[in-house]
């Protein structure tokens, strides 16, 4: 039985598969799986939507930072961040020194049919929608370039699938998952 050594962080866009996928992982990995954004909401005990109007976007991420890691700082887990997490130089900071980033690459195409009907995004709340989904993705690609490693998504693979894929990218990292 292999264990897991580090937190593993799932990043990646919105829709990429972050929750289900790393959901899917933690149970694989017999591990707790945890949300940053269900851990702020909890703490604010207000939608991140409400968090983003009422307070602004910059009080979210000092929120989303602190919130990050303390839970790198627990034992080793699978956590899933939300999808602007990891453009935080302090984020990728405390990432890296505790933790191995994952980044779950799926194509445009892919996310929009994803997240298109989904009323839960407050930076896709705009006139364009699809638009402003390119244009955070075009942005955000370099920042998530930055991974420790990254799995390629794909609409034929299934949440386990996705799952089972990450655990085999993890196994090429004896110092993340490995011999107790």
């Amino acid at each position: 039985m292999l264990r897991l050594k580090k937190t593993v962080v799932m990043i990646g866009m919105m829709g990429a598969g972050k929750t289900a996928v790393g959901t899917a992982l933690a149970r694989h990995l017999k591990v707790p799986f945890l949300d940053s954004d269900e851990e702020i909401v909890k703490a604010a005990q207000a939608s991140i939507a409400e968090i983003f109007e009422r307070d602004g976007e910059p009080f979210f991420r000092d929120r989303e930072a602190e919130v990050i890691g303390r839970l790198l700082r627990g034992d080793p887990c699978v956590l899933s961040t939300g999808g602007g997490a990891f453009l935080s130089e302090r984020n990728r900071s405390q990432i890296h020194e505790v933790g191995i980033s994952v980044w779950l690459r799926a194509d445009l195409d892919l996310l929009w049919q994803r997240v298109r009907h989904k009323t839960s995004r407050p930076l896709l709340r705009t006139a364009n929608p699809r638009e402003t989904l390119r244009q955070i993705y075009e942005t955000r690609l370099p920042v998530y370039g930055l991974a420790d490693l990254a799995v390629d998504a794909s609409a034929d693979y299934s949440i386990e699938q996705m799952a089972l894929r990450v655990a085999e990218a993890l196994k090429m990292r004896p110092d993340v998952l490995g011999e107790p």
